[in-house]
């Protein structure tokens, strides 16, 4: 084999490796990403749920006060 076709494979080789490791390192990134946006998720959802909407608790809310509300009515 010539010397020019062992200089091409090299260089084939060479440039393969670096885009290998280069790819290597952009998956290392997104798998971070892909981490912190899961626990960015909980965070949310726990905040969603912390701020449920009020109309599920005000009949309790109203009981809950009534003796509040005859209270005022007699002052």
């Amino acid at each position: 084999m010539p010397v020019v076709a062992w200089i091409t494979l090299v260089i084939a080789a060479l440039i393969i490796a670096v885009v290998a490791v280069g790819l290597l390192r952009v998956i290392l990134h997104l798998r971070h990403v892909h981490t912190t946006l899961a626990a960015l998720l909980g965070g949310v959802d726990a905040i969603a749920d912390n701020t449920s909407t009020v109309p599920a608790v005000v009949g309790s809310v109203n009981l809950n006060l009534a003796p509040v509300r005859a209270w005022c009515e007699t002052v």
